[in-house]
């Protein structure tokens, strides 16, 4: 098997109950598997609710580690409107040429430090560096500030081997609060002091408030991003032709984006609450109990997706979930997905091949199932062109 490979663990699963079952720190998961099913209740937001206690839709669940509520990821509607309406054009912001044209030339820096360097590990040295310092486009914050983050490492919420380590979300909400308190004594045009000077339901924002947004922009944009660019680039170096088709038709970048998006799936599944009583896939759920709605599986289901477990770069019908669905979609998908059109096209343009030297695959082990969700290290020589 070829290493950039993403295998479907969920298909026999998906196929014979539409549900799986996994345990989470005692808070046992309903996991729901196909498209179709995933879509229907990530809208029936009354019934499997975002804003539950903060920390208990993530998978695995953040309860012990915080009790701030991400915004507006952990609030449903209507008071969700309000959020959405406020953040809404700041995270459209991606679109605007300026923007792209920023954007283009920290990606293309990143690139041209991989083809001058003998080997670069994709996850630290790589992916990490262009999620870090595109971050500083999307806050509007200097360029310089991207290296406190990448001395981070990849896994702020987590040490190696851990699920969750509390000390180490210490560091993120610490930097926050801080950064919270500077715009509040000097705003700016940054993201904190917009928001700071803002007004949502006709109140205006609280520190927690403003805290909670920020930390969903940390959090929520670092691993998919990180996994969705270091799957690219493997992908990419065990297929060669891939690269060169999308040099040679760049028609199909914006199809070939979503391909990757969908197969690669950055983000296994997101939690919500029952409310009531009630049952999915026939499979009785209480209430208070959660479900989770599983991108990765929806993602490759068979009802949809012709060829599910292949990378189609024109793929023409793509309703993939990998920036979820309904009221809570990604905040953050317009900047992700210019990220990887802009580094799709710059790999297309400058790179002849990569060669994968060495590589440790990150599985995450999900009750039932296993599945890979990318690396834990990938070492690669990019060759230029």
């Amino acid at each position: 098997m070829k290493k950039s490979a993403l295998p479907d663990p969920f298909e026999q699963a998906r196929l014979e109950k539409g549900v799986g079952h996994m345990d989470d720190q005692n808070d046992p998961v309903t996991m729901v598997l196909g498209l179709k099913d995933v879509r229907k209740c990530a809208h029936k937001w009354q019934t499997f609710q975002s804003g539950a206690k903060p920390g208990r839709i993530v998978v695995p669940s953040e309860v012990a580690i915080r009790e701030t509520r991400q915004i507006p990821f952990e609030v449903d509607p209507p008071e969700h409107k309000g959020f959405r309406d406020l953040l809404d054009p700041w995270f459209k912001r991606p679109l605007e040429p300026e923007y792209q044209d920023k954007l283009a030339t920290i990606i293309h820096a990143v690139v041209e430090e991989a083809l001058n360097a003998d080997e670069v590990e994709v996850v630290e040295e790589f992916s990490l560096r262009l999620q870090s310092r595109a971050l500083t486009l999307l806050l509007n914050i200097p360029y310089e500030e991207a290296q406190t983050w990448i001395s981070w490492g990849t896994h702020v919420f987590r040490s190696e081997g851990e699920s969750l380590d509390g000390d180490k979300a210490a560091i993120l909400y610490d930097y926050i609060d801080a950064q919270i308190d500077k715009a509040a004594e000097n705003p700016g045009d940054d993201l904190y002091s917009v928001l700071l000077n803002s007004e949502v339901n006709g109140k205006k924002l609280s520190k927690e408030e403003v805290k909670g947004v920020m930390i969903l922009t940390f959090a929520g944009g670092r691993d998919t991003v990180i996994n969705a660019v270091t799957n690219s680039v493997a992908y990419f170096a065990e297929h060669p032709e891939s690269l060169q088709r999308i040099h040679d038709e760049p028609e199909i970048v914006n199809t070939a984006v979503e391909e990757l998006i969908r197969y690669f799936a950055p983000l296994t599944h997101m939690g919500r609450v029952a409310t009531e009583d009630t049952a999915v896939c026939e499979h009785a759920v209480k209430a208070d109990t959660r479900i989770s709605l599983c991108w990765a599986s929806a993602n490759r289901d068979e009802k949809t997706f012709p060829n599910p477990n292949e990378v189609v770069l024109d793929r023409k019908v793509n309703p993939h979930v990998s920036f979820g669905f309904g009221t809570h979609n990604c905040l953050g998908a317009t900047h992700a997905r210019q990220i990887m059109h802009t580094l799709v096209k710059t790999l297309a343009e400058k790179v002849k091949s990569i060669e994968i030297v060495d590589h440790q695959d990150n599985v995450e082990v999900l009750g039932e199932f296993n599945r890979k969700v990318g690396f834990h290290a990938l070492n690669v020589k990019f060759t230029a062109k």
